[in-house]
């Protein structure tokens, strides 16, 4: 992998007066928040260690550069689908900031050179910036590394030891920048977005939490009818309240306002005994949303909305309850293995089936992209 420093921007603290309020406008705020002094460059390019710290956890990682050759070459991997117009939204977000305000999530298997020398960094150096967001209790905390010598160690690691990386969070962003670098590039007005900001964090510092949907998908047709279909593929438990799946392949369900347990049936699974992923994402999309519902692509229809994991049952249950034709589904997350043989086998996951932790911050470094505009 080919990793690279960058001249970052970053926010000045000396202006903002509420962390949480500040970072969380940032996202469509930031040309404005730039114009007005809130933000700063760094006088040299440098990459940075990066710990994010909440109450229970402690997560380390580095934030450098991506050469977008690495995507378009397959070295960094995807597993989900993209939504086009998620794709389409951050096009304009990109364009309309002419900069990146989030590095994508990116993880490696754990190598241990890299974690000591990111150890050894921060072990007498003082600190470039840290954030404290108060509703999360999150501490965000920066080291900024501009040695030559330390970063040419940074991307000789990078490029023995780690001949390729997956993304854990910003699949949309990565084919966002590479599309919108291949449109420049033609016309010789691509700036830097051959640059592809990112956060690089170990395996062993991810977590993989379940993500869930809510679908409107009742209105042509009968809770009856529904429940038929479903007793076809599925065994099926009512449940006294609500639950998160214990094991692969139990979906929790929750409609007109009752919780069901729903297994899926042995003879379903055995048409897919050979593959060696089998997501209930995958199977929730093909048997229930697809063959029951008449949703014929993720991707674009609007009747599917998402809920992170981390939100919890409360959040499926209001959003769900508000209309009668909804229906709420829980999924068991899916595990690091699943996710790594889908991308190793060049397959992906439907849009919207992971959610990772850590999550990162909008507005805390910032790469401009020095786009030429005026290409349209």
């Amino acid at each position: 992998m080919r990793i690279r420093p960058f001249q970052a921007v970053y926010p000045n603290f000396d202006y903002i007066t509420s962390v949480d309020g500040f970072f969380g406008a940032v996202k469509t705020q930031y040309p404005e928040y730039r114009k007005s002094g809130f933000f700063k460059k760094a006088s040299q390019e440098a990459i940075y260690i990066y710990q994010i710290k909440n109450g229970k956890n402690s997560y380390i990682g580095l934030i450098a550069g991506a050469d977008i050759r690495d995507y378009q070459e397959g070295k960094i991997k995807k597993h989900e689908n993209t939504l086009s117009d998620k794709e389409q939204q951050q096009m304009h977000l990109m364009m309309s900031r002419n900069a990146v305000v989030k590095p994508v999530l990116l993880t490696y298997p754990d190598v241990p050179e890299i974690s000591q020398l990111i150890e050894s960094c921060i072990k007498d150096r003082e600190i470039f910036f840290t954030a404290l967001f108060e509703k999360s209790q999150q501490h965000h905390t920066f080291w900024e590394v501009n040695e030559g010598a330390i970063i040419q160690q940074f991307e000789d690691l990078f490029k023995e030891k780690v001949p390729h990386v997956y993304i854990a969070d910003g699949h949309h962003r990565c084919s966002t920048t590479s599309l919108m670098h291949k449109q420049l590039s033609q016309k010789n007005k691509a700036g830097n977005c051959d640059l592809l900001l990112s956060a690089y964090f170990p395996a062993s510092e991810l977590e993989i939490h379940d993500y869930n949907r809510i679908v409107e998908g009742l209105s042509d047709t009968s809770l009856t009818h529904f429940m038929a279909r479903l007793s076809q593929l599925f065994e099926i438990e009512i449940l006294e309240e609500g639950t998160k799946p214990k094991v692969k392949h139990e979906i929790i369900m929750l409609v007109n306002r009752e919780w069901y347990l729903l297994r899926w049936k042995k003879e379903v699974l055995k048409v897919y005994e050979k593959e060696k992923v089998l997501l209930d994402v995958t199977l929730l999309d093909e048997k229930v949303l697809s063959d029951i519902l008449g949703i014929e692509d993720v991707r674009t229809d609007m009747r599917i909305r998402y809920v992170e994991g981390p939100k919890g049952l409360e959040e499926v249950r209001l959003r769900t309850n508000r209309n009668e034709n909804r229906v709420g589904f829980l999924l068991y997350p899916a595990t690091l293995d699943d996710i790594l043989h889908t991308a190793d086998a060049e397959k992906t996951m439907p849009p919207k089936s992971t959610w990772f932790e850590p999550r990162i911050k909008n507005g805390l470094i910032v790469l401009e992209l020095d786009l030429e505009l005026d290409f349209m």
